[in-house]
């Protein structure tokens, strides 16, 4: 398998397209109208603040095409009522696709970006209230399990995990595999929630999709801040079945979506030697089956 037949049917579970309150580089039907050109076959828009769902459906509906298939996601931050189970039905009720936990407003993501700007920020007058989801004993609050139990009934719905501490998600993860949940996404656990490679395997034996994004590894990115020794440790101890890679792309300036994802599965065959079956796996087979579009 050469690596371009290897990248045919590609799916990208983490697209910044506007419109949104940030500046982006592309919206949802220039992302799509990009990806039909180079055979992708998913797609997922994802915005900290609002749901996508409706430019998801519009460009769907009036640019779609049977081979590629665009979602919307939610995201249950301050702007969406946090940690909202009404939010979330409504969502579902539009065919939402990802479900994913607190970003902008979590209480790691504002602490890790204490002081400085957050490039995925809009032009905002009200402070964000940290979200951490953990009660004093360390338990999941109320309100997460009454989430996880809706979600627990929509097998073609993706839970997503979101900026939150490790120890928010390694809970999320064991509460959700409990309840039968199958379809988990790891967001990028080795930047800003600063995961260990412990945990990141834990939650990969568990069933969850380990992501590595683009955005954060890809030298060729203006926000890459990933460690690449982490990288490797990941591809070397994780195995394919239970990694996902997606281009987080999106922000203004940076690399298109489409360029960006193709560059980064190029640039893990380079810079780590991965084969051409290991690259398709990752980038075609498994998000493809988070996305329901094809068995494992």
């Amino acid at each position: 398998m050469s690596l371009e037949t290897a990248l045919q049917g590609l799916c990208d579970l983490h697209i910044h397209a506007g419109p949104s309150i940030s500046r982006r580089s592309v919206d949802s039907w220039e992302v799509y109208e990009e990806a039909i050109k180079y055979g992708f076959k998913g797609l997922v828009i994802k915005d900290h603040y609002f749901p996508t769902m409706m430019s998801a459906e519009l460009v769907q509906k009036h640019l779609g095409e049977e081979k590629l298939k665009i979602y919307g996601e939610i995201v249950l931050n301050n702007a969406q009522g946090g940690l909202n189970l009404k939010a979330v039905d409504a969502a579902c009720g539009m065919g939402v696709k990802i479900v994913c936990m607190p970003t902008v407003s979590a209480k790691r993501h504002i602490r890790q970006y204490e002081g400085r700007t957050f490039v995925g920020g809009g032009k905002e007058s009200v402070p964000e209230k940290p979200i951490y989801y953990l009660d004093e004993n360390g338990r999941l609050k109320p309100e997460v399990i009454d989430i996880l139990d809706y979600i627990a009934h929509k097998s073609d719905v993706i839970l997503a995990t979101g900026h939150g501490s490790p120890a928010e998600i390694d809970a999320l993860i064991e509460e959700a595999v409990n309840k039968g949940i199958k379809r988990i996404l790891v967001n990028h656990p080795f930047c800003l929630v600063d995961a260990s490679l412990e945990q990141m395997i834990k939650w990969g034996t568990n069933g969850a999709m380990i992501e590595l994004n683009a955005c954060d590894i890809d030298p060729i990115s203006n926000f890459a801040d990933g460690d690449l020794n982490i990288v490797g440790e990941i591809l070397k101890n994780i195995p394919a079945e239970q990694i996902v890679i997606d281009s987080d792309y999106g922000q203004n300036g940076n690399i298109k979506p489409v360029e960006g994802l193709l560059h980064f599965a190029e640039f893990l065959a380079e810079k780590y030697g991965v084969d051409k079956d290991f690259i398709h796996q990752i980038g075609v087979v498994n998000p493809g089956w988070l996305l329901g579009l094809n068995n494992k």
